[in-house]
């Protein structure tokens, strides 16, 4: 193994690279092979003039080769490690050991912050050598447990402790925050709304799709806003998904387990909710992993982008193909989706009237894809309260998120103990095998379900998706086995009440 190695991106997982140098005579020249892109190649100017910096003049025909030769490698990363293997091939620098570098070069020789540290911390801890980053990045690096590392702010820093005249400072675990935030906005300020309360519930003990409909002004954002704050917080392994994800696209990291909350606007492109693009970056819904994805004026996302997002509600990831090749990101979301019952807005409103005509209302309802509206396992109205019911309201204080989040915690972790050997973590997880054998529903439950899903005209998936419910209803209450009252409130939400659709 060469002792020089840096890192490329493919998806969020680090790909080592090893940076081979060779200078012989001649008309000064750096080329760079292997295939680098542009960033990469630019970094032939930023080498030279940081190692500049430091005195170290570099001359003849310098030939940079990042192996494997075949895999593309792409960003600003890979500045580091080739001026250190330059430097280490002229002599003025001797790496001991086999150690992977990351970083941006300034052309005084600061090292600045690059995106990706996270997965370069773990591909550095399971090979078991020294990670050199940026001190931007110390943070994040911390964040990985059981790691040797470095912060780097200046190349000539780094070059004294690669010469045993100086250390650099070691990088230590961070702790994590065990304050959970304050929910924002908390249940308890959202006034009346039961129905729809109990249903961001289930959605949360359960991790099932929502869809919030209602006029203008009803409380659907909020709504949809105060789940994330009733969701359990992240797990150790869950933690780690979310933290390379956001690493590879360079965005901050959250020391505390809350879950990821992205609300997307209806104008969004495909490319930018399911990922691509050039360097095949992740997408909304990848950043939303582990988290809630929100879709406000619902009916309004073009239609290629809604039927975009049916395999990866359904897998739990999304795979990304170009002509640069392909990738696969973790994509397990909670899907809250809200919209009007119509283009007005106003359709069963109990105060203002609604002005669209039934070939209107048609027509909106059509908006919607009937593959995507059956992965949606909680159809929820959401009334407008009058001005009679707010002032009632007033001073009413209902249940807040943290006494919801305790009894979602304690469903959770029934699941878990429940599915957990099969690799499962909750019920909306659960493939149709598993599903069938050790759901746990009473004869009575089966009887009812039998004449139900006739009435109601469920699919199989449908089926499935109101025994999931029915199941966390159960969890919810702490029952063993789902009984006719648990089937008859998850296909309650099923039938989506006032929806015009189900009309």
């Amino acid at each position: 193994m060469n002792a020089v190695l840096g890192v490329t991106l493919q998806g969020i997982q680090a790909l080592r690279v090893e940076v081979e140098v060779e200078i012989t005579g001649g008309l000064f020249v750096i080329s760079v092979v292997g295939l680098p892109d542009a960033s990469v190649r630019e970094a032939r100017e930023r080498v030279r003039a940081a190692l500049r910096s430091l005195g170290i003049s570099v001359k003849g025909r310098v030939a940079v080769n990042l192996a494997p030769a075949d895999s593309p490698k792409e960003g600003a990363l890979l500045d580091l490690p080739i001026a250190v293997g330059i430097a280490h091939s002229m002599g003025e620098i001797h790496v001991t050991r086999p150690s992977l570098f990351m970083g941006e070069l300034a052309l005084d020789g600061r090292v600045r912050r690059v995106r990706g540290a996270v997965p370069a911390a773990i591909l550095a801890r399971d090979m078991g050598l020294p990670l050199f980053v940026p001190a931007g990045n110390a943070r994040e690096v911390s964040l990985v447990k059981g790691i040797e590392a470095y912060k780097v702010e200046h190349i000539r820093g780094l070059f004294e402790h690669l010469r045993g005249s100086a250390m650099l400072q070691a990088i230590e675990p961070s702790e994590e925050s065990v304050e959970y935030p304050e929910p924002d906005p908390d249940l308890s300020d959202i006034k009346g709304q039961a129905a729809a309360k109990r249903a961001l519930e289930i959605a949360a003990a359960g991790h099932h799709n929502v869809l919030l409909t209602g006029s203008p002004g009803s409380g659907k954002t909020l709504l949809a806003r105060s789940l994330k704050d009733i969701l359990p917080p992240l797990s150790d392994d869950e933690m780690m998904e979310v933290l390379m994800v956001r690493s590879t696209v360079g965005l901050s990291l959250d020391s505390s387990r809350r879950r990821p909350f992205r609300a997307i606007h209806h104008t969004a492109s495909t490319i930018s909710v399911c990922g691509g693009g050039t360097n095949l970056r992740p997408g909304e819904i990848s950043l939303a992993h582990r988290g809630v994805l929100f879709l406000d004026e619902f009916t309004e996302f073009r239609r290629d982008l809604l039927e975009s997002l049916r395999q990866p509600l359904e897998d739990g990831c999304i795979s990304v193909s170009r002509a640069s090749g392909s990738v696969t990101y973790p994509a397990r979301v909670l899907l809250v989706a809200a919209c009007n019952p119509c283009q007005c807005g106003y359709l069963g409103d109990p105060v203002e009237p609604c002005r669209c005509s039934p070939s209107a209302v048609d027509r909106y309802r059509r908006k919607m894809s009937g593959p995507i509206l059956d992965r949606v396992d909680l159809y929820v109205t959401v009334p407008r309260l009058t001005p009679e019911e707010l002032v009632q309201a007033e001073g009413q204080e209902g249940e807040g998120s943290p006494e919801v989040l305790k009894r979602v915690i304690r469903a959770r972790e029934r699941q878990w103990e429940r599915w957990g050997p099969l690799g499962f973590q909750c019920n909306a997880e659960l493939p149709e095998k598993a599903l069938k054998k050790q759901v746990g529903i009473n004869a009575e439950g089966r009887r009812f379900l039998k004449e139900m899903a006739g009435r109601v005209r469920l699919s199989g998936r449908g089926i499935s998706r109101v025994m999931k419910v029915a199941r966390t209803i159960a969890d919810l209450a702490g029952d063993v086995d789902i009984s006719t009252v648990h089937l008859a409130e998850a296909l309650a939400f099923r039938e989506g009440g006032d929806l015009p659709w189900n009309r």
